[in-house]
């Protein structure tokens, strides 16, 4: 064969492959609100970057016909590009080949490039829109889900692995989303269930949408299975772009600093009037949080679930830092067993890749009911325990106001390894509230005043004059430092330039026992 004809035959393999399902499939993917499986890469990477893998790959399948039905790159697109100019491997289910159905060769592309993310150390986006697995092929296509599974784990604290579900996720297909680092969806067309409507209907009788059982806010604010929910296909990517940003390319480097346009001793006296004198009135703890970060920019994840507590990334003196803080505005920040996994969650992530951990402080202990103890709070409050019991990255806590009980010694405080711990003059820091710790002290007492109102008061304010304040703490080195507000952002960029050379190890092991 001439070399013209070999190079004719190459262009007809490639434009057979960059069509994946033809023109028509591919409207109707643009009609339903869903971008292609090769518009998806070409958003999220660095214009004219990707690099593609196997693009020539077909299935093996030979009964029911299959055998007349293949398409070069079969149902799945696989390769490497730039993000931000940094790399990044990617695979992207294609919806106009049978379904985005998983097949082995599809699988068999799939763990290639996650094999070859985790040997060169770069993340890995996963963009999921598929049928679920490949009815064909039998056992061959649920082979080709527990491979992936395994290299997910695998992966798991070695390189950043993130998934967007842009279409539907269902049966054992969901489990692959579910053990990578961030999940992300887009609002009414995604959705991941274990089992559809149709199925829960026969069997338990229940009628619901797959909206309202598995699309974007349902679990991204009930289960929080989902950390992102997004408008459409191009906002979801362009939110991927963002958070890689933040992240190292793996868990041998430090996060990626930028160069800083933000006085780091810049001073702000509007913090001296934030927080309320009156404990029981609540503050949007993001208003603390945006004054002190560079140029007030805040990446809040997982912002619609658990909301009395905020965790998101930011940066101090350009570099990347994890940020987890109670939310006073929501329950007064108390946790409970969805807040407790949240910011367990978030903790073990920026300290499996070596993001400086930030954490402010406004809790008055952990929710109380026959709901949460019934429901595990024990256990899921072991999980922050645990987290930041573990965690060898810097990490310094700002006290703004309560700091009761427990959740006093969960939330970083020096006793758990917290390095660096400040506090504003309206902290309180004490086994409970003045007013309960009155009532259980001296209740006796109060009953036999002749005003027992007015002694209460007496004692409250002088139980505050004596516990309820960092001065206490501070005297017994548990806090290192009480700070004028307005003196926030110097203080903290200062703490984490000292803490940048921090060296700290665990005892050797296989793994602990974290109580899941």
């Amino acid at each position: 064969m001439e070399p013209k004809d070999l190079l004719a035959k190459l262009e007809q393999k490639s434009q057979e492959a960059l069509q994946g399902g033809g023109a028509s499939r591919i409207q109707k993917q643009h009609e339903s609100g869903k971008l292609s499986a090769r518009e998806r890469i070409d958003k999220l990477l660095d214009p004219g970057t990707f690099v593609e893998l196997d693009r020539f790959k077909t299935h093996r399948c030979t009964d029911f016909g299959m055998s007349d039905q293949k398409v070069p790159g079969d149902s799945v697109v696989t390769g490497y590009g730039l993000v931000n100019g940094r790399q990044t491997f990617v695979f992207s289910q294609d919806f106009t080949v049978f379904g985005g159905s998983l097949s082995l060769a599809h699988a068999e592309k799939i763990c290639k490039v996650m094999e070859m993310a985790q040997r060169v150390g770069a993340p890995l986006v996963a963009l999921c829109d598929s049928g679920g697995a490949r009815i064909q092929e039998g056992v061959m296509s649920l082979a080709g889900y527990a491979d992936i599974f395994l290299r997910n784990v695998l992966a798991s604290g070695v390189i950043p692995q993130l998934t967007a579900i842009m279409g539907p996720c269902a049966g054992g297909s969901v489990y692959s989303p579910a053990l990578t680092d961030w999940i992300f969806m887009v609002q009414n067309t995604s959705n991941m269930f274990i089992t559809g409507p149709d199925v829960i209907k026969a069997v338990t009788g229940e009628s619901v949408t797959k909206e309202d059982l598995g699309g974007a806010m349902a679990h991204n604010a009930v289960s929080g299975v989902a950390h992102f929910a997004t408008l459409n296909d191009e906002e979801c990517l362009a939110k991927i772009r963002e958070l890689l940003a933040f992240l190292p390319l793996n868990n041998m480097e430090d996060a990626p600093r930028i160069p800083c346009t933000d006085d780091p001793g810049r001073r702000d006296l509007n913090l001296r009037d934030i927080v309320p004198t009156d404990p029981n009135k609540p503050y949007d703890i993001r208003d603390i949080i945006r004054s002190n970060v560079d140029n007030g920019y805040f990446f809040e994840v997982h912002e619609h679930f658990a909301k009395n507590i905020v965790v998101g990334f930011a940066r101090f003196d350009g570099a990347p830092v994890g940020i987890i803080a109670n939310q006073p505005s929501v329950m007064a920040g108390c946790l409970d067993s969805n807040a407790s996994m949240k910011g367990a969650r978030f903790v073990r992530f920026c300290d499996a890749f070596n993001i400086p951990l930030v954490v402010y402080e406004d809790v008055p202990g952990f929710l109380p009911g026959v709901h949460q103890e019934h429901g595990g709070i024990i256990k899921h409050g072991a999980k922050l325990i645990y987290a930041f019991c573990e965690a060898t990255v810097p990490r310094l806590t700002l006290i703004t106001r309560k700091a009761y009980g427990g959740a006093y010694c969960v939330m970083n405080s020096k006793h758990i390894r917290g390095d660096i711990n400040i506090a504003y003059p309206t902290a309180e820091i004490a086994v409970m509230g003045a007013d309960g710790a009155v009532n259980i002290i001296f209740r006796e007492e109060i009953k036999k005043t002749g005003d027992p109102q007015a002694e209460k008061n007496r004692l409250v304010d002088d139980y505050r004059d004596k516990f309820a304040n960092p001065y206490k703490a501070a005297e017994l080195g548990y806090i290192d430092d009480v700070i004028d507000p307005a003196d926030t952002r110097l203080k903290i960029v200062s703490a984490l330039r000292m803490l940048r050379t921090k060296q700290a190890t665990n005892p050797p092991k296989k793994h602990g026992n974290i109580p899941l």
